[in-house]
């Protein structure tokens, strides 16, 4: 017999820190995602968008643009968060490739 041996590739872990994880590649994704609250209600929330966006401002031209409500909630793993009513995910998605806050190819949009 032969014995031949392939290197197993490391899987992400996404539990590790971020400082353990080097360059994670040349993506940063934003993510929209819709949480079910109670009955029909629901929230839609967009994380990863860069630091230095103004987010009091985006989330006042959002909320002026869905007519919805909002807010900005600030995580301490996550960055800042910005949280609107009702389901807003390809709206949002429009918006911020319109205004070039992320590019089309890196916005995630979750949920069902």
């Amino acid at each position: 017999m032969v014995d031949i041996e392939f290197p197993v590739p490391a899987a992400l872990d996404p539990f590790a820190d971020e400082e353990n994880l080097g360059a994670r590649g040349a993506k940063e994704y934003v993510h929209i995602r819709i949480q079910q609250r109670n009955g029909k209600k629901s929230v839609t929330t967009v994380e990863g968008l860069k630091k230095d966006v103004g987010f009091e401002k985006l989330l006042k031209d959002l909320k002026k643009e869905f007519c919805c409500n909002g807010n900005v909630v600030n995580d301490k793993a996550l960055g800042k968060i910005i949280q609107l009513q009702g389901d807003q995910r390809k709206k949002v998605s429009q918006f911020l490739v319109n205004k070039g806050l992320a590019q089309k190819d890196h916005i995630k949009i979750h949920g069902y």
